[in-house]
């Protein structure tokens, strides 16, 4: 009976239902304590929906378990390849040689961090879902060979086939972001980049020309390797200096292209401690941060609430800040929560504009 439950899940990971699989397996976490195949099974669906953290919680409880399993270590190198963390992914692939030399999967993740593993192209690859390639297997998916096998019999039968039924397809990034060449400094801009006059203005930062310049070329560079974060910071750099007004109206004009992220895209999330810092370096900055919440309002569609950063475990709130979104999230308020928002500033005050919440339908709590 208890095998029948990781049948079935490996049965909806095949035909790629990985949230069907991750809602049955959570709700068999007391059964299946210390489970070594319950945990791989559960971390790898958690990996193919965009959810990294929770599936390295998960894998790590296996790892108690057991070291050397080729499905473990393939998740966990995927875990570091799909961060950039290159050095420690190539440290999992070689540990999976040594057992399995002829493991095809790991050498072809490591010919693509020799030939194309660098930042901005592996950002790409998780961003467009091809990185899912380095995904531990899950299985041929019968959907997938129902749509080619009907069209093949169709054809040979002399039908034409109007439907199919392969799963749907992620769609794969076209390239290149947008075309940035018309925001390039002038000449007398690089020149003269900060403001000659600073009597009238009150800066946050006094940055020299080439200080702004540099500052600026970083937002364009961040922005095409899809760093939305790190430009945004570099942005609000140079909107809080002493930039001349042309080169905060180019900056201006660039974060307007910036794009709202994902739990599976968002990179350079930054904590709240680094926030709290220097707020005004950050506003408009999306970050993942995780807690419980408390203080539960609803005024019509808004829903308003307080985020415990870092309250997972009960122990420790490393702050508290205002969350809001413009419809209820259904939030249990008695379990830990991952908020994915903007930050914003309302009354002066800094809050979290929350676009996308992960909650576990079980207590289980990450480890760090």
């Amino acid at each position: 009976m208890a095998r029948d439950v990781l049948q079935v899940a490996q049965g909806l990971m095949r035909r790629r239902k990985f949230s069907a699989a991750i809602r049955l397996l959570e709700g068999r976490n007391e059964i299946y304590e210390g489970n070594f195949d319950y945990y791989v099974l559960l971390a790898t669906a958690c990996l193919y929906v965009g959810d990294a953290g929770t599936a390295s919680s998960y894998y790590q409880r296996a790892r108690d378990i057991k070291l050397t399993d080729t499905m473990l270590l393939l998740g966990q190198a995927a875990i570091f390849l799909r961060r950039g963390d290159t050095d420690r992914a190539i440290q999992y692939y070689l540990e999976i040689l040594d057992n399995e030399p002829r493991n095809v999967l790991a050498k072809k993740a490591l010919e693509f961090i020799r030939t194309k593993g660098d930042y901005g192209t592996i950002c790409r690859w998780v961003d467009s879902g091809r990185m899912e390639q380095f995904y531990p297997p899950v299985g041929t998916n019968p959907d997938r060979i129902l749509g080619i096998v009907l069209p093949v019999a169709a054809c040979l039968l002399g039908f034409v086939l109007v439907m199919h039924f392969a799963g749907p397809r992620r769609q794969v990034s076209s390239g290149p972001r947008a075309d940035l060449s018309s925001f390039v400094l002038s000449a007398g801009e690089s020149r003269h980049a900060q403001e000659t006059d600073m009597t009238g203005g009150a800066y946050k930062f006094i940055l020299s020309d080439k200080e702004i310049t540099g500052s600026y070329e970083k937002a364009r560079r961040y922005f095409q390797v899809y760093r939305d974060n790190a430009a945004q910071i570099e942005i609000n750099r140079l909107l809080n200096s002493n930039a001349v007004p042309s080169i905060k109206q180019k900056a201006r004009m660039l974060m307007s292209y910036l794009s709202v992220p994902t739990f599976d895209t968002i990179t350079d999330s930054p904590s709240y401690e680094d926030v709290m810092k220097n707020p005004d370096l950050y506003m408009g900055c999306y970050v993942v941060w995780s807690g419980r919440i408390s203080n539960v309002e609803s005024q019509g569609t808004v829903f308003r609430c307080d985020l415990l950063v870092g309250y997972e475990t009960m122990e420790k709130v490393t702050g508290i800040v205002p969350l809001r979104f413009d419809a209820d999230p259904g939030i249990a308020n008695d379990k830990p929560v991952k908020v994915l928002g903007q930050l914003t500033a309302e009354g002066g005050k800094l809050c979290v504009e929350g676009h996308a919440v992960y909650q576990s339908v079980n207590d289980f709590l990450e480890k760090p």
